[in-house]
């Protein structure tokens, strides 16, 4: 199997996945859909920024990852463990990699540009996940090269945590209700909705915490779990401030 038929085969079964969250999410909701917020109109901007960055990807994203997985020397690779476990190895570190980005996006000034454009949505479904301006999307392809081409990943490693990445996205960005129990014991080792919704609170303190992508542990290891526990009446978005026109968001980042 080439490249072109592994992404291709990717992106459909991870379509596949956000289709079903879409549809499960309206048939079983954990909150009410503020209809105010949650319209037509912010569904059209949200699948807007995913086709602009769905453009990119050929064009930007996958030549730099390709690239950086062809250029690697990391030759001491070798004496990591081979077939299962070190995917899952590899998986593992990328992971702490995305953590540490995400916390490093609230940090720095000039990536919380780019990603404050996420955390301007009011209400939080599937399309949520892939509501990113492109700017962050191709920083945080560079950086991710220069992390691949350190490490020396392989390809079938990058393409597995992508797939992992996009729907584990969908699926804590959802509003989907989960029974309790089910989703107490998830959130121990993964990121559920009851975790990233927190993410997603008005509230500074909240915004600034909870920033694991796959596995919720990074945060407890690192100190940066927020006690917040989600509430269907939570108010999503940042203090002070509306979400804006699909323009207007894209240009965002750039003005003073």
């Amino acid at each position: 199997m080439d490249i072109s038929e592994l992404v291709l085969y990717k992106s459909i079964l991870v379509l596949g996945f956000l289709v079903l969250l879409f549809a499960s999410e309206r048939k079983w909701p954990a909150a009410q859909r503020p209809d105010a917020i949650a319209t037509s109109r912010r569904l059209g901007k949200n699948l807007s920024l995913w086709l602009c960055n769905s453009a990119l990807s050929p064009l930007i994203v996958l030549p730099i990852t390709l690239f950086a997985v062809n250029q690697s020397a990391a030759n001491w690779r070798t004496v990591w463990p081979g077939g299962g476990w070190g995917v899952a190895l590899d998986i593992l570190l990328l992971d702490l990699w995305i953590y540490w980005w995400h916390r490093a996006n609230h940090r720095l000034p000039l990536l919380w540009r780019f990603h404050r454009v996420h955390h301007l949505d009011q209400w939080l479904d599937v399309t949520s996940a892939v509501r990113f301006h492109f700017g962050e999307v191709v920083l945080s392809a560079l950086v991710r090269g220069a992390v691949i081409l350190l490490i020396g990943f392989p390809l079938l490693s990058v393409i597995l945590f992508e797939s992992l990445v996009l729907a584990m996205a969908g699926f804590h960005h959802s509003n989907i209700r989960l029974p309790a129990i089910l989703e107490r014991w998830l959130s121990r080792v993964i990121v559920t909705p009851s975790i990233h919704w927190v993410h997603h609170h008005i509230d500074q303190r909240d915004t600034d915490s909870n920033y694991g992508a796959i596995f919720s542990f990074w945060d407890r290891l690192f100190v940066s779990r927020s006690e917040k526990i989600r509430e269907p009446t939570m108010p999503i978005g940042l203090n002070q401030a509306k979400d804006e026109g699909l323009w207007s968001l894209l240009l965002a980042p750039f003005r003073r």
